[in-house]
């Protein structure tokens, strides 16, 4: 699996990043401004991994989606994810 997120410690900011997202804005510059997880640095890029090694919500979340695609909201245990399959 591949994957970048936005990582944000309240609904409301993540809510706020997808009408970013809707208005136009790049995911990577918004990760790199805004996510509070170390990928940031790297536009939330997470790189490759196997099933099992993500939180149980983050990878039920990632597998729903279609290559490009960016979820809705994702609460776990770190907080609020974005996350976009590549």
């Amino acid at each position: 699996l591949k994957a970048q997120h936005i990582l944000v410690g309240h609904e409301y900011e993540a809510r706020d990043l997808i009408k970013k997202l809707e208005s136009g804005e790049e995911f990577g510059k918004l990760a790199r401004d805004f996510s509070h997880c170390p990928s940031s640095r790297n536009d939330g890029h997470l790189g490759e991994f196997p099933k099992g090694r993500m939180v149980p919500a983050f990878e039920k979340a990632l597998l729903s989606l279609q290559p490009g695609e960016v979820s809705g909201v994702v609460r776990t245990q770190f907080g609020y994810h974005l996350i976009k399959r590549l």
